[in-house]
């Protein structure tokens, strides 16, 4: 059994697609959306810390610090290098920051003004490309390195892009639970077809498609 130096993270989950990384936070002031609402209705908020695991060497980073009024949350992983996301509550950013494991340092991926985003809100990165996106109920949105806003059910939720294709999973139960998969058009979300089936993701950031049909 190995000994891994948390600091007090008491759960670490795969990051997505990176098939060896796992990353933990303490979540001092809740996720993200609500460390936002507290610091928006005046109240301080407790950075919080994030770090990441390789596996299978239990090897520790945390590449960076969280200042005052700063959050993190949710990272994600671009087939090359693990990306934190990081809120800047007093200077109105969000950043999209690179983790470099070969050097431990770190660069700046994106940067963008909070005013452009209603909420933190299910903010998070993609891969394959690359992207930040935001999903509410009934609305998915793109905020860089594209823009696109569009209506959506509240059973969708995004799963992947592939060129101007969007895959959304979309849940039924009525009564019998059953999941389609909805592809939509970049960037207006015209739905250009629609099946009955499931998709997965896999440890290497590929997805499956499992289909009802038997083997």
């Amino acid at each position: 059994m190995k000994d891994i130096p948390t600091g007090g993270i008491s759960y670490l989950e795969p990051l997505t697609g990176s098939n060896g990384w796992y990353w933990g936070t303490d979540y001092t002031s809740g996720d993200l959306y609500e460390a936002e609402e507290l610091y928006r209705s005046g109240h301080r908020i407790s950075r919080n810390r994030l770090i990441l695991v390789r596996f299978p060497e239990g090897r520790v980073a945390e590449p960076i610090e969280a200042k005052e009024g700063q959050y993190f949350g949710r990272p994600g992983y671009d087939g090359r290098d693990p990306l934190l996301l990081l809120a800047d509550f007093p200077a109105g950013e969000v950043r999209l920051i690179r983790y470099h494991d070969e050097t431990g340092e770190t660069s700046a991926e994106a940067v963008l003004p909070l005013s452009e985003l209603e909420d933190c809100y299910n903010l998070m990165p993609h891969r394959a490309p690359l992207m930040l996106t935001r999903q509410t109920g009934d609305r998915f949105q793109i905020i860089w390195p594209d823009r696109a806003d569009f209506a959506i059910v509240p059973q969708e939720s995004f799963c992947f892009r592939e060129g101007d294709r969007l895959y959304f999973s979309r849940w039924y139960e009525d009564p019998d639970y059953r999941e389609e998969v909805v592809i939509r058009r970049f960037p207006d979300g015209a739905v250009i077809d629609q099946f009955r089936g499931a998709l997965q993701e896999m440890p290497d950031g590929s997805w499956y498609r499992l289909r009802e049909d038997r083997p």
